[in-house]
């Protein structure tokens, strides 16, 4: 009887160490995102996974500009973000878990709201979930 008991027990251990190991990171959350020119914190996107099974990110907090006047709207973005309050700006669109490469995803696509320039991206997690 004892013995039956710890085996449950020992069996229900690893089915839980086997879930928490054998899932991939998420980029859900929110993150920093950091100039690549002058390493200046630029905002907090929230990423979240739509409908559609695709991971989208927004501006969720911009930081204040040292020394300069802060971007109210998208003026230099192509339709449909022309003009739009840079604040709650979908800036991430499409990503797409990479069905190869655990913790990559594929496909997206990244607005830069100072430029207006929209670029093909991909994403890697790094170990510690901080790329």
């Amino acid at each position: 009887m004892l013995n039956r008991v710890f085996m449950k027990g020992i069996v229900g251990l690893i089915i839980a160490f086997a879930s928490v190991t054998g899932f991939a990171a998420s980029i859900e959350g929110y993150w920093k995102s950091i100039d690549d020119r002058t390493g200046e914190q630029l905002s907090i996107v929230e990423i979240r996974k739509g409908a559609d099974g695709r991971y989208h990110g927004k501006i969720a907090y911009r930081y204040p500009v040292p020394g300069g006047a802060a971007l109210i709207n998208c003026t230099k973005c192509p339709p449909p973000y022309t003009n739009q309050p840079i604040l709650g700006l979908e800036i991430l669109s499409g990503f797409k878990e990479d069905p190869d490469k655990r913790n990559a995803y594929v496909d997206g696509k990244v607005l830069e709201p100072k430029s207006g320039k929209i670029y093909k991206g991909k994403a890697n997690l790094s170990a510690d979930c901080a790329k």
